[in-house]
């Protein structure tokens, strides 16, 4: 397994959908994964430090491992099927390991809610990684693909994005 780190939540501009780019640490590969805009809005809101009136769904996730004595180890973007990612959560609870079946934006809001370590299985990183050349933009306090030719329109619209998402669209 590899660990990542997720470097930024930018919408594709051929298809307007939000996709999460999860960098290898300590390499420069960059594995991308097309998700849905409420995850995208509820990983936003975690990396922004946005608290909700009432816990939103990962929160809650969160404070049931924690309420049943367990604790998020890691989670794991383990294949992609059909175009389809999958992914685990590997939970501890007295010393055993659990491991549940999760989506890949479900497992990494989690893990930034919690702060545990997200990993990518070698395989996928090998078949699926991307190299891309990230660098952060302290004016728009994110990272960047360096010669990306539509950066501007990708931060325009991940910005117009998160202006009109409010916590009440995920019925929290």
């Amino acid at each position: 397994m590899i660990e990542v780190v997720l470097r930024a939540v930018r919408v594709d501009v051929g298809s307007s959908t939000p996709l999460l780019l999860l960098e290898e640490v300590g390499g420069e590969r960059v594995l991308p994964i097309f998700i849905g805009a409420p995850e995208a809005a509820a990983i936003a809101y975690a990396l922004q430090g946005v608290e909700s009136p009432r816990p939103m769904s990962h929160d809650l996730l969160g404070h049931v491992i924690s309420a049943l004595g367990a604790q998020v180890f890691s989670v794991e973007i383990t294949e992609l099927v059909d175009n389809t990612f999958f992914a685990n959560l590997r939970l501890v609870r007295s010393g055993d390991e659990i491991v549940v079946s999760s989506r890949p934006s479900d497992a990494v809001a989690l893990a930034l809610r919690v702060g545990s370590p997200i990993l990518v299985s070698d395989d996928l990183m090998a078949a699926e990684g991307k190299v891309m050349q990230l660098a952060y933009d302290e004016d728009d306090e994110e990272y960047v693909e360096l010669d990306t030719p539509n950066e501007a329109d990708l931060v325009a619209q991940l910005r117009e994005f998160l202006d009109q998402v409010r916590p009440e669209d995920f019925g929290a």
